[in-house]
C-alpha cells in the first residue's frame, strides 16, 4: 500500500468509512473523467435550439457566458465541500454535517433521494441523446426511414448495454478509457470546428450572431424570453459534480477532485463558447434548421455546411461516440451515488444495493439498478417525448436543489467562523464519547448515533482547497443567489401560450420526489436512516484511540 493510498484511507476513516472501492483514478484520469462528463461543446450542439427559440442567437451567446461564469461560482463551492469532506455520498453527507441538529436526518435524507434520482434521470437523458442521435443519423442517411419513438428507446437501451459492459466487465479500463476520451474530445472539437470554418458556403452576418433576439415562445417581453431560454445554457453545464461521487476511487481526493472540476469547467467553457459562436455563424436559414427531420438542428447544420451526407455522418459519428462515452461515465457516477446512499441505509433494499463485488471492487448491483430504472424511464419516451422531458427535468431542478442546501449551510458556517483552518488536528471522537469503548466491537455491534454525529460534525475543518476570506464568502453568496434564480426559471414552460403538450411539469416531478421521500421517511425511512453510518472496522479503531487528521 502506497503512502498516498494510506493517507486517502485515513482521510476516509475520519469520515467514518473504510476503503472498499479501488482507487483506480489518478489526477490525469480523473481530469479526463471530469472533462468528458461535461462534454460542453457536444451538449451545446444538442441543446442550443432551446436558447435559440427563446432569446435568439444573441441570447444564446451572452447567456452561455453568464451560465459559464455563474456555474463556475457554483462548482467552486462544490469543490470546497469536496475538499472538506471527500466522500462518494457528496451532497447528502455534507448536509448532515452542516445542518442544525434538529433537521440533520430529514434534510440529508431528502437531498440523498433528490441527488440519486437526478443522477438516474441523467443516465436516461444522456443515453437517450446518444440513441436518438443514432436515429438522426439513420434519418440523414436513409431519407425513406420512418423513425418512430420506440426506435429511439431501443437504440437507447443498446447504448445502456455498452455502458454496463465497461462499468461491470472491464472497470479497470475505465481510467485509461477516460484519458483516451479526453484526447478524442479535444481532437474531435478541432476536427469539426475546422470543417465548419472551411466548408460552410456562406457565414451569417455578425449582427445576426451578436445582436439578434428571438421570441419564438411568444412571451410578453423579450426579457422573459431570455430567462426562459437561458435554461438551455444552464443544462450545458449540469453534472460537473460527477467527480465528487468518485471521491473514494481517486488518489489524493481532497485536492484532485477540486482541481479536476475547475479545470474541466475552464476547458469545457472555452471550447463550448467557441462552438456555439461557430455554429451560429454557420447556421444558414434558422427556420430550416429548427424544423429538421433529424430531430437535432446541429445535424442539419453539419449537412448544410459540408453539403455531403457521408461527411455530415462522419461528423455526427464523432458527437455520438463522445455522447456515448459521457453516458458511460454518468452511469459510473449514478451507481456510486446510489451505492453510497444505500450504504447508509437511505434506500429500500439497502443491504442488496450496498454490496461491492469482491473481485472488481465495483458496486455491480447498483450499476445494474440505475441502468434498469433509467431504461424504464425511457419507456415514457415511447408515449410522449414531452412527458419524458418533464421526468428528466430532475437534471436541473434536482441537481441545483441538491447543490443549494449544502452551499447555503456552508455560507452560514463560514460567515459564523465555524469552519476551522486546514491542518487543524482533531479527534474523531471526543474523550467522553471514547470512554467505555476500550473493547473491540463484534461485526454486528453498532456504534451509537450520538457518536456517529460527533464524527460527522468533527469534520468542520477546511480541506486543502478553498477560496479564502471575504472572496470566498462573496462567491458562496453569489452561487446561492444564482441557484435560486436557476431553480425558479427551470419550472417555466417554453411557450407563453401553454398547452398540455408544452407544459413544464418539472415542478410536479421535483416536488413529488421531495414530498414522497419525506412521507417515506416518516413512514419507515427514519427507522432505517440514522444519517451517515460508521463502519465497524473504523469504529474499532476509533474506540482504541483517536485518529489524527491528515495534514
Amino acid at each position: 500500500m502506497t503512502a498516498s493510498t494510506t493517507a486517502d484511507s485515513a482521510t476516509l476513516a475520519l469520515l467514518g468509512k473504510k476503503q472498499v472501492l479501488k482507487r483506480r483514478f489518478s489526477f490525469l484520469s480523473m481530469f479526463g473523467f471530469a472533462v468528458c462528463e461535461l462534454i460542453t461543446w457536444e451538449t451545446v450542439l444538442a441543446l442550443f435550439a432551446q436558447a435559440l427559440n427563446n432569446g435568439g442567437p444573441a441570447g444564446a451567446v451572452y447567456g452561455f457566458i453568464i451560465a459559464w461564469l455563474s456555474t463556475m461560482s457554483v462548482y467552486t463551492v462544490i469543490s470546497e465541500l469536496a475538499s472538506l469532506a471527500p466522500i462518494a455520498g457528496g451532497q447528502y453527507y455534507w448536509v448532515y454535517m452542516l445542518a442544525p441538529p434538529r433537521y440533520k436526518r430529514i434534510s440529508s435524507y431528502i437531498v440523498g433521494w433528490l441527488t440519486s434520482l437526478a443522477w438516474i434521470a441523467t443516465v436516461a437523458t444522456e443515453t437517450l441523446f446518444a440513441g436518438t442521435m443514432i436515429q438522426g443519423a439513420l434519418t440523414l442517411d436513409y431519407p425513406g426511414y420512418d423513425g418512430k419513438l420506440w426506435h429511439g428507446t431501443l437504440l437507447t437501451w443498446a447504448v445502456m448495454c455498452g455502458c454496463i459492459f465497461i462499468n461491470v466487465v472491464i472497470p479497470n479500463w475505465l481510467p485509461r478509457f477516460e484519458v483516451f476520451i479526453l484526447v478524442f474530445h479535444l481532437a474531435g472539437f478541432v476536427a469539426i470546428l475546422v470543417t465548419l470554418w472551411v466548408m460552410t458556403p456562406s457565414y451569417s452576418p455578425s449582427h445576426l450572431v451578436w445582436a439578434t433576439a428571438l421570441n419564438e415562445g411568444g412571451w410578453p417581453t423579450q426579457g422573459l424570453s431570455y430567462c426562459v431560454g437561458f435554461l438551455g445554457n444552464v443544462a450545458t453545464f449540469v453534472g460537473a459534480d460527477a467527480s465528487v461521487h468518485l471521491a473514494e476511487e481517486v488518489s489524493n481526493a481532497a485536492l484532485n477532485i477540486p482541481r479536476a472540476i475547475m479545470g474541466a469547467m475552464l476547458i469545457n467553457g472555452s471550447v463550448g463558447f467557441i462552438m456555439i459562436v461557430t455554429v451560429l455563424y454557420c447556421i444558414g436559414d434558422i427556420e430550416t434548421v429548427l424544423d429538421t427531420a433529424t430531430g437535432f438542428p446541429f445535424i442539419q447544420i453539419f449537412y448544410d455546411s459540408v453539403r455531403n451526407i457521408a461527411g455530415a455522418t462522419v461528423m455526427l459519428a464523432v458527437v455520438i461516440a463522445l455522447t456515448w462515452a459521457c453516458a458511460t461515465g454518468i452511469t459510473t457516477t449514478a451507481s456510486r451515488m446510489t451505492w453510497s446512499f444505500a450504504r447508509d441505509r437511505g434506500l429500500p433494499f439497502s443491504k442488496f444495493l450496498g454490496r461491492v463485488s469482491p473481485r472488481t471492487k465495483v458496486p455491480v448491483i447498483a450499476v445494474l439498478t440505475v441502468t434498469v430504472i433509467a431504461a424504464l424511464l425511457t419507456l415514457i419516451y415511447i408515449g410522449s417525448a414531452t412527458a419524458f422531458n418533464d421526468v428528466v427535468s430532475l437534471t436541473i431542478t434536482g441537481f441545483y436543489g441538491s447543490y443549494f442546501l449544502p452551499a447555503a449551510l456552508l455560507l452560514y458556517h463560514r460567515v459564523k467562523g465555524n469552519v476551522l483552518p486546514h491542518g487543524t488536528e482533531i479527534d474523531t471522537l471526543p474523550a467522553e464519547s471514547q470512554a467505555g469503548h476500550d473493547k473491540k466491537p463484534s461485526n454486528t455491534e453498532q456504534i451509537s448515533q450520538s457518536d456517529a454525529e460527533e464524527v460527522v460534525n468533527a469534520r468542520l475543518v477546511w480541506g486543502p482547497w478553498r477560496v479564502p476570506g471575504i472572496l470566498g464568502i462573496l462567491n458562496n453568496a453569489y452561487a446561492c443567489a444564482y441557484m435560486i434564480f436557476v431553480i425558479f426559471w427551470s419550472v417555466w414552460p417554453p411557450d407563453y401560450h401553454v398547452t398540455p403538450s408544452t407544459m413544464n411539469y418539472s415542478i410536479v416531478v421535483t416536488a413529488g420526489v421531495m414530498i414522497l421521500s419525506g412521507i417515506w421517511y416518516l413512514i419507515g425511512g427514519k427507522k432505517q436512516y440514522k444519517g451517515p453510518l460508521i463502519d465497524d472496522e473504523v469504529a474499532a479503531v476509533m474506540r482504541v484511540g483517536s485518529v489524527v487528521a491528515v495534514q
